[in-house]
């Protein structure tokens, strides 16, 4: 067995060697050296020499990881945020094909989402959120397969979310927020069997509840639901009682109107339940202020009869950084 040793040591050598000395496929090299030579990334100083992913004495890029995959080196993660890079999205970046996470959020991006994004089949995260891009999101974002975490949030993007979403079937966490997004919300959304977070507050939606909760056992897995500062009519359905694992329902400034049903109340879990600013009238079942868990219930700006109260000291609910890791 001992003699067996000095073989082991050379071949564990020999695969360091060879890692220390793969070569960064010429695919990604070119795609990333593109994009470092538009006029909006010069402010990513820290990108020295030609391989992104380090040559010899030079690191790799700020922002910049990559594997070794066989013979090869490829660019698996590319995160470069808050670093006020201007200009339309990077095309380039859809060349990445091993890409499993991007993260440009909080830049000066503009223009639209290029439907080469779909391209990138192992993409597991991508965050955009605090740019200002625009126009409509490219269907071809149903092609990652792979997504969990999609934040689009804090930006310009109009017209419908396209449902094409629900082909997501790894989602779990979606920001749309803070857009200009119209039309109602995909029903088939409700087929994302393990989505966590929905929030599409502040846009122009309009629609009901009852339409988004249409399909049969459909939103099994979610946790927080953010319908906030839309155009969202008619009132709360009994079925919503139905998303039994629901946490967080945020309904602030819409103009729904009727009772709040009682089934509300036996959502296990339930902890915030904001309703202000809506045209809910009656009064609130007694159920509500026996709940284990529920700790806010806002409900100002509705027509409830006298005496109905709130319950907690109402803040806005907000995911931090750490909240969106994968």
């Amino acid at each position: 067995m001992a003699s067996l040793w000095p073989l082991t040591l050379i071949c564990i050598f020999a695969f360091s060697l060879s890692v220390a000395h793969s070569k960064t496929l010429k695919r990604d090299v070119k795609a990333l050296n593109e994009i470092k030579a538009s006029l909006g990334w010069r402010v990513v100083y820290s990108w020295i020499g030609d391989d992104p992913c380090g040559d010899g004495d030079l690191p790799p890029w700020s922002g910049v990881t990559c594997s070794t995959q066989g013979d090869y080196r490829v660019v698996t993660e590319l995160e470069v945020y808050a670093v006020s890079i201007v200009g339309p999205f990077p095309i380039a970046v859809t060349n990445l094909l091993d890409l499993t996470r991007l993260d440009l959020h909080n830049n000066k991006l503009t223009g639209p989402i290029p439907p080469q994004i779909g391209r990138l089949r192992r993409l597991r995260m991508l965050n955009l959120r605090w740019n200002k891009l625009q126009d409509v999101l490219p269907p071809e974002i149903g092609e990652l397969k792979r997504l969990t975490h999609l934040s689009l949030s804090f930006n310009n993007f109009k017209g419908e979310i396209p449902k094409e979403l629900a082909n997501l079937p790894e989602l779990r966490y979606l920001y749309l927020q803070e857009n200009r997004f119209t039309g109602r919300i995909p029903p088939e959304l409700g087929t994302l069997q393990i989505l966590r977070h929905l929030d599409v507050g502040n846009n122009h939606l309009v629609g009901t509840i009852r339409e988004l909760i249409r399909i049969e056992g459909g939103f099994p897995a979610l946790r927080n639901l953010y319908l906030n500062n839309n155009y969202l009519t008619g009132g709360i359905p009994a079925q919503l009682a139905n998303l039994t694992n629901l946490e967080i329902l945020y309904l602030s400034y819409n103009k729904m109107s009727g009772a709040i049903p009682s089934a509300l109340a036996h959502i296990p879990k339930l902890t915030y339940l904001y309703l202000d600013h809506n045209l809910f009238s009656g009064r609130i079942p007694d159920a509500f202020y026996k709940h284990p868990f529920l700790k806010e219930l806002y409900i100002e700006g509705n027509g409830f009869r006298p005496g109905v109260n709130p319950m907690g000291a109402h803040k806005v609910l907000e995911l931090s950084d750490t909240d969106f890791l994968v």
